[in-house]
């Protein structure tokens, strides 16, 4: 069910070895932002305390680096904002995965550099709602409104006609960097033509993931939620995890 695979895609990877978010390589001048992990305030990376640490950066040039399969779009929405309020230069390295939430983060920066064998991926917003006919309307509605504003975001830069971009979104579109560059998300290519990507997240919740990066038959953790329990059963063993 689609209500369930922001929670499989956070829970799936509370063990992956990501970042969660490091700041390093602060001189007078540059600091580089590790963003590898889920985006999300309870179990990967925290815009709260991402836009505090940004906000003290006093420097003008940052690099962003992400390697993120994506995750909550309001936490996603205020790093982004806060990026591209920061005085600073930001230029963004997609060094392996680049997806969903994150591809809005990477447009935030104002140069978007990919390596060549990372994937972009743009698809429409997920949630879990619970509630009566007018309840779950009023919940499409508010979707259709965020991915409306996605979309505006992804026209801005690339120029492509929104319905079709709504389209993308639609069918879940993974782009090599290649394809980015062509269509128009990001502004050049790092890397070489044999450069690969060793994925570390689990992307099950996902339709249309690449073979190259695709690790569902690896030895990595399988989506824990099913619509056989009751889902504010699944609710609360997500919720009541220990930090």
């Amino acid at each position: 069910m689609k209500r369930l695979k922001l929670l499989n895609l956070i829970k799936n990877n509370i063990d992956a070895p990501g970042k969660r978010f490091e700041i390093k390589n602060v001189d007078d001048d540059e600091a580089t932002i590790y963003l590898y992990d889920v985006i999300d305030n309870w179990w990967g990376i925290d815009s709260e305390s991402f836009v505090k640490q940004l906000n003290a950066l006093d420097v003008s040039t940052i690099h962003l680096r992400i390697n993120s399969p994506g995750g909550d779009v309001f936490d996603a929405r205020a790093i982004q904002t806060a990026l591209k309020a920061h005085k600073a230069n930001v230029i963004a390295h997609i060094d392996g995965l680049c997806a969903s939430a994150a591809t809005y983060v990477a447009l935030a920066a104002n140069e978007i550099i990919m390596s060549d064998g990372a994937f972009f991926m743009i698809h429409k917003g997920w949630t879990f709602a619970l509630g009566n006919a007018d309840e779950m309307r009023s919940t499409a509605g508010l979707l259709d409104k965020i991915d409306d504003s996605i979309a505006n975001d992804y026209n801005k830069k690339t120029e492509i006609d929104k319905d079709e971009l709504i389209q993308m979104m639609s069918d879940e579109t993974w782009f090599s960097a290649a394809e980015a560059l062509e269509k128009g998300f990001i502004d050049s290519i790092a890397g070489d033509d044999d450069d690969s990507v060793d994925n570390q997240f689990n992307l099950d919740v996902y339709d249309h993931v690449p073979e190259q990066i695709n690790n569902s038959d690896d030895a990595q953790p399988k989506p824990v939620f099913n619509q056989r329990t009751p889902f504010y059963k699944q609710l609360s063993e997500i919720y009541q995890r220990p930090a």
